[in-house]
Order: C-alpha cells, then structure tokens, then sequence
C-alpha cells in the first residue's frame, strides 16, 4: 500500500511538471518589493557554470548586445519551444552582433541533458538545430534574485520568466515579463533588438509595429525655414506638425 501511494504522489508530481501548470511554482505569499534593474540601469554582473563553460557577466561579451532570457526550470514545454526558437534564430542575432544568455534554476547537470534533448527534436518540421547559446545555471538562484525575478526571501520561481535587452555599455535598454502559460514571441525580441541599434546608433525613433527597412521617426522637428525642396532631400515628409518621419535608407 505505502508503495502504490508513493508512485501514486511521483505520477501526479512529474505530470504537473510536464504540464507545466504554473501552481507547481507557487511559494509563499510575499509583499516585499522585488528590486528589478529597470531601463536605464546597469545589468548586474555575475559569475556562473554554463553549457559554454564559466560565465563572467558582462565582462565575457565586450562590447555587444546582450539578451538575458531566463527560465524556472528545465524540461518544461513552453520553455524548450521558446529555446528551439531562439536557436532557429540564432544567425540573425549573430548578424547583429547580439549575444544570448539562456538562464534557468536547475543545475548544470540538468540543462546539459535539457540541451541534448532538444537538439534531438524536429520542432516544427525543421531540421534538429544545434544550441550554439549557453544555458547558465542558476541552481542557487543568485542571478534570478539580483535581476528581481524572485523576493530575496522567497524560493519559489515561478516568475523567473524574465527577458532583459542590454546594450554595449551594459545599460538595460528593454524588460520583459511573461506568465508560465504563454510563450514568448522571440520574433518580437529579434525586432526590438533590431529597433534599438537603430534608434541609438542613427538617433532616431521606430513607428509602431516597425520593421527592419521602414521609414523611422525623427526626434526632432525640422526647422520652420527649410524649405519642402530641402527636407525632402533630406528624406523628410510629414503627416501632422508634429510627425516628421525619414524614409529609410
């Protein structure tokens, strides 16, 4: 009898897992402030074992753009369709000169076996793609805590579902927070990185729902003498006083 309700426990513990249902991370209720770095912040450095071997964070990427994309736990579902994706995207962050760091709580061990067995998959139809990123591991939560994702009193990590976007200067420049439930849209990530090296790089501004070779925005109105011959020499239009755009290069 003791046996039956031992594997009874173990089934009904490895199928919440499996399904990934969010109340398999809920810990007790905290009302402490979390201290989550904010845009404009200096991402907080770290030392960690990953599937590339030691991480010192940000010393180790120089001058790139860094993408932070955190996990509560290996072999969950949502989480390995969200590193199949970034992994099928893998050219075009390397194009831009952006690294990504995979973050999840388990222990090296873990996210070795975690990589192996995506590798393995044909996740929609597609070839089997290598994990070129490291996964770090963050078994004591160290990491998870400095960038706010769980109270420092707590343990629970169920909202370990962090993305942050880091520019070369190692100063936070986009945040992102996601439920367990929904998967994260690594298109939108590889846009947003987009649109920021442009922004800083040609000091301009990104339209809603911009793409790579749309016409931006310009911060600054144009002056009142320029004449409609100049500015549009310039690749200046507008649609109202207060919208000048620049058509792209």
């Amino acid at each position: 009898m003791k046996k039956l309700i031992l594997f009874i426990l173990v089934t009904f513990t490895v199928t919440k897992l499996w399904s990934q249902d969010p109340f398999l991370f809920e810990g007790p209720k905290t009302t402490e402030s979390r201290n989550i770095p904010l845009i404009g912040d200096k991402a907080p450095a770290f030392i960690a074992q990953s599937t590339n071997g030691e991480i010192k964070f940000p010393g180790d990427y120089g001058r790139s753009w860094k993408i932070l994309f955190s996990h509560p736990q290996d072999f969950t579902p949502v989480c390995t369709t969200e590193l199949l994706e970034l992994a099928n995207l893998q050219d075009q962050f390397d194009k831009l000169g952006v690294k990504v760091l995979a973050i999840s709580t388990d222990r090296l061990s873990t996210h070795e076996q975690w990589k192996k067995a995506m590798e393995g998959l044909r996740y929609k139809d597609r070839e089997p793609v290598s994990i070129e990123f490291p996964l770090v591991a963050d078994e004591d939560l160290t990491i998870s805590k400095q960038y706010g994702m769980i109270p420092t009193t707590s343990e629970t990590t169920k909202d370990v579902r962090g993305v942050f976007i880091i520019d070369p200067d190692n100063v936070i420049q986009a945040v992102y927070f996601y439920p367990m439930t929904v998967g994260r849209n690594t298109d939108e990530l590889l846009r947003m990185v987009t649109a920021l090296e442009k922004t800083k790089s040609e000091q301009v501004m990104t339209p809603a729902n911009w793409k790579a070779g749309d016409d931006v925005l310009v911060r600054t109105i144009p002056s009142s003498t320029a004449s409609r011959e100049e500015l549009a020499s310039e690749g200046l239009y507008n649609l109202a006083w207060f919208m000048w755009y620049k058509k792209a290069n």
